[in-house]
C-alpha cells in the first residue's frame, strides 16, 4: 500500500508536469489538461481517490493551498494601475461583477433548485476570470490592442476582486449557519470582515516593512513571505473560524500597495510553486468530481452555462461600455470571451469542503459546477475565439514590430531607427540605468525579465512579432532566444554571433539556435557593434535610385559600411543575415551603421561623395538616425 501511494503521489507531479507542457504547446490554459487529467484518473479510472489517500490531511492540504493562490491573486491588485484604466475597465471591474454574480445565483437557483445559500455563493465565484486562463487564449487570438488590454487587465484585477466577493458571501453564509437569529449572524459576520481586514493590514504592513528594510537576507525573503503568510492564516481561523481567507487577501493588497516593497520577486517565485503545488491541488480536486450529481441534474448545468456566457457577460459588457469609444465590434468579442480559471477551481473546493463538514444541503455540488463552468467556458471559448475576432475584424494588424533583449546604446541606437520607420518596439532589461536612459530617449521599455510571469501580464506587447537578442549576457540571450522562438515561430528571431561560442562543436548546439545567430553577418558581435557606435560611427537610411545603385553604394563607403536592414518598396523590414542573400532594386532603402571617414584631402573627399549626390539621386540619400529624423510613436 505504501508503495502504491507513492507511485500515485509521484505519477500526479509527473501528470502534472506534462499538463504544463502540452498547455504550453498548444497555446492553451493548462487548467483545461490539469482538470481533464484528473477526471481521467479519478472519476473515469479510479486509480486516485483522493478521500482514501490523504484522509485528513486532504482539507488542510486544499485550505494552504487556496490560501497561496489568494495571496498570489491580490499582490497583483495595485490601486495606481486601476486609477489609470479607462471607463469601460473600472466598469467591467465594479458593474460587471455584480451583474455576474446576481444572474449566475438567480439561473442557479431557478435552473436547478439549488437553496440561496449555495445559489449566491455559485454567483460570486464564478465571477473571476484569471491571467491564467486569458493570457494563453489573447496569445492565439492576438486581438486588435484595446481588446487586449481590457481582458488582460480585467483578468489580472478580478481574482482579488472576485476572490474577495466569494470570501464574503462565504462568511456570511458559515455566520447564518451558527446562528439561528440574522442579528447574530450579522454580529459575527462583522467580527469576521474585521479581523480580516485589521489582522491583514498589520500583518501585510509588518512584511512590508521587513522587506523594504532587508530584515530577511536576500535568499530567505521569497520563503519567508510564504512561511509568515500562512501563519497568519493559520492564526487568523485560530482567533475567528474561517476569516483566514480575508486576512491573507487583505494582506496581499496592503503589500502591493506599500511603497519600496519587491513584490515582483515573490510573484516570480510564485512560478515554480504554482507548477508543483496547485497543478497538483487541480488534478486532486478534479479526481473528486462526482458526475452522478451532476447527471441528476438534468439540462439545468446546461442552462446555467448558457445563461452565464448568453446573458450575465453581454449584459455586463454592454452597460460597462456605454459611454465609451468600444465598437460594437470590440464589445461583441469582450462579450464571448471570459473564461473562468484557478481561482474559481480552487475556492469551490475549499468552500464545498467547509460547508459538506456542517452537513450544508447542496454543498457537494458547487464543484461539479464550477468546474463544469470552467471546462466549458475555456473549451468552447478557446476555439472559437479566434475565428470570431476574424469575424468581427478586431484581429491585430500584421506584427511588424520587434522586442529587443537589453536596452543598451546598441538596442536603443536600432530601436530608434525602428521607431522612426513607424514599427512599434520594445526594450527589456533589468539595469536600472539602461532603463533610466531609454526613458529619457521616449523609447517604450520593460524593465525586469521578459521571459516571467509578470512580464507575460504586463509587457505590451501590442504590434509586437520580432525579438533581437542585443544584450551582452550570452546566458540570457540564449534563454530568451528559445523562449521567443516558441512564441514567435522560426524566421522572427534574430541574434548576434557570440564569437567564442560559434568555435565549440556543432554537437553542442541545435540547429534551432544556430539558425538564428546569424544577425548582421558571421562575425558581428555585440563587442563589435559597441565598439564602433563609442568610436562616433552613425546609422543611416540610404535610398536606393536608378542613378544610385547598391555597387555605388557599397563603393563609396567601402569598408566603413555595416548594413543592417533592407527596407523594401512595401516598407517590409528584413534584418540583413548572414547567408542570405537579397536582390536589391529600384525603390529600396538600405539602413547600415557607417564609421566615421578618416582625415583624408578635401579635394578627394569631395570626390568620393561626388557619387551619391549626383543629379537625380534623391535629397539626402543618407539620413542620420540620430537628430535628422524625429521617432514617430505610429503603428504600421
Amino acid at each position: 500500500m505504501e508503495a502504491f501511494t507513492l507511485t500515485i503521489l509521484a505519477g500526479i507531479g509527473v501528470i502534472s508536469l506534462i499538463c504544463q507542457w502540452v498547455a504550453w504547446r498548444l497555446r492553451l490554459p493548462a487548467i483545461l489538461f490539469l482538470l481533464i487529467a484528473g477526471i481521467a484518473i479519478g472519476p473515469v479510472a479510479g486509480v486516485l481517490q483522493p478521500e482514501q489517500m490523504f484522509g485528513d490531511l486532504l482539507f488542510p492540504i486544499v485550505s494552504l493551498s487556496v490560501a497561496v493562490i489568494l495571496f498570489e491573486g491580490s499582490l497583483t491588485l495595485q490601486f495606481k494601475e486601476i486609477q489609470g484604466m479607462g471607463k469601460m475597465l473600472r466598469n467591467l471591474l465594479s458593474i460587471g461583477p455584480i451583474i455576474n454574480w446576481v444572474v449566475g445565483a438567480l439561473v442557479c437557483r431557478i435552473a436547478l433548485g439549488i437553496s440561496w445559500d449555495i445559489s449566491m455563493l455559485f454567483g460570486a465565484i464564478i465571477v473571476v476570470t484569471g491571467p491564467t486562463v486569458i493570457m494563453p487564449m489573447l496569445r492565439a487570438v492576438r486581438p486588435n490592442a484595446r481588446v487586449t488590454n481590457i481582458l488582460k487587465w480585467e483578468g489580472i484585477i478580478i481574482d482579488p476582486i472576485g476572490a474577495l466577493l466569494a470570501v464574503l458571501v462565504f462568511e456570511f453564509i458559515i455566520a447564518g449557519k451558527k446562528f439561528d437569529t440574522l442579528g447574530h449572524a450579522f454580529v459575527m459576520f462583522g467580527q469576521t470582515v474585521s479581523l480580516g481586514i485589521v489582522l491583514g493590514c498589520l500583518s501585510g504592513y509588518l512584511l512590508g516593512l521587513a522587506l523594504r528594510q532587508h530584515w530577511l537576507p536576500q535568499f530567505l525573503q521569497n520563503a519567508g513571505s510564504l512561511t509568515f503568510m500562512l501563519g497568519i492564516y493559520a492564526l487568523s481561523n485560530a482567533l475567528v473560524h474561517e476569516s483566514g481567507l480575508l486576512t491573507v487577501t487583505v494582506m496581499g493588497i496592503w503589500l502591493a500597495n506599500m511603497r519600496g516593497v519587491p513584490v515582483d520577486e515573490i510573484l516570480e517565485f510564485k512560478e515554480s510553486l504554482s507548477v508543483l503545488l496547485i497543478s497538483a491541488l487541480f488534478i486532486i480536486l478534479a479526481a473528486r468530481i462526482d458526475f452522478q450529481l451532476i447527471a441528476g441534474l438534468g439540462f439545468g448545468p446546461i442552462l446555467v452555462i448558457m445563461a452565464l456566457m448568453l446573458i450575465a457577460r453581454p449584459l455586463g459588457v454592454w452597460i460597462s461600455a456605454r459611454g465609451t469609444p468600444i465598437t460594437m465590434q470590440e464589445q461583441l468579442f469582450l462579450s464571448w470571451v471570459a473564461p473562468r480559471g484557478i481561482v474559481a477551481a480552487a475556492v469551490s473546493a475549499l468552500f464545498a469542503f467547509r460547508l459538506e463538514s456542517q452537513g450544508h444541503p447542496d454543498a457537494a455540488l458547487l464543484v461539479p459546477l464550477v468546474f463544469l463552468v470552467i471546462i466549458a467556458t475555456v473549451i468552447i471559448q478557446s476555439l472559437t475565439a479566434t475565428a470570431l475576432a476574424r469575424k468581427l475584424n478586431v484581429i491585430e494588424p500584421a506584427t511588424s514590430g520587434y522586442i529587443f533583449i537589453g536596452a543598451n546604446s546598441v538596442s536603443r541606437a536600432i530601436a530608434k531607427v525602428l521607431q522612426g520607420l513607424n514599427l512599434p518596439v520594445l526594450l527589456t532589461d533589468t539595469n536600472w540605468e539602461n532603463i533610466r536612459q531609454t526613458r529619457m530617449e521616449s523609447l517604450p521599455v520593460y524593465f525586469g525579465n521578459p521571459m516571467s510571469e509578470h512580464a507575460e501580464n504586463h509587457m505590451d506587447m501590442t504590434g509586437i512579432g520580432y525579438m533581437m537578442a542585443l544584450s551582452p549576457y550570452k546566458q540570457l540571450n540564449t534563454l530568451a532566444t528559445f523562449h521567443f522562438l516558441d512564441l514567435f515561430g522560426k524566421g522572427h528571431v534574430y541574434g548576434l554571433s557570440e564569437g567564442d561560442t560559434d568555435q565549440k562543436a556543432s554537437h553542442q548546439l541545435s540547429d534551432k539556435y544556430k539558425a538564428t545567430r546569424r544577425l548582421f553577418g558571421e562575425s558581428v558581435t555585440f563587442a563589435k557593434l559597441a565598439s564602433l557606435l563609442a568610436q562616433g560611427a552613425k546609422i543611416r537610411t540610404t535610398q536606393i535610385t536608378a542613378n544610385f545603385s547598391m555597387e555605388h553604394y557599397k563603393a563609396q563607403h567601402g569598408n566603413r559600411l555595416l548594413m543592417l536592414f533592407y527596407l523594401n518598396p512595401q516598407k517590409q523590414l528584413m534584418p540583413v543575415e548572414h547567408g542570405k542573400d537579397v536582390k536589391i532594386a529600384e525603390g529600396w532603402q538600405i539602413i547600415s551603421l557607417i564609421q566615421p571617414e578618416p582625415a583624408s584631402d578635401p579635394v578627394q573627399e569631395k570626390q568620393n561623395g561626388s557619387v551619391e549626390t549626383a543629379k537625380n539621386t534623391p535629397k539626402k540619400a543618407d539620413t542620420e538616425s540620430e537628430g535628422e529624423k524625429k521617432p514617430t510613436n505610429g503603428k504600421p
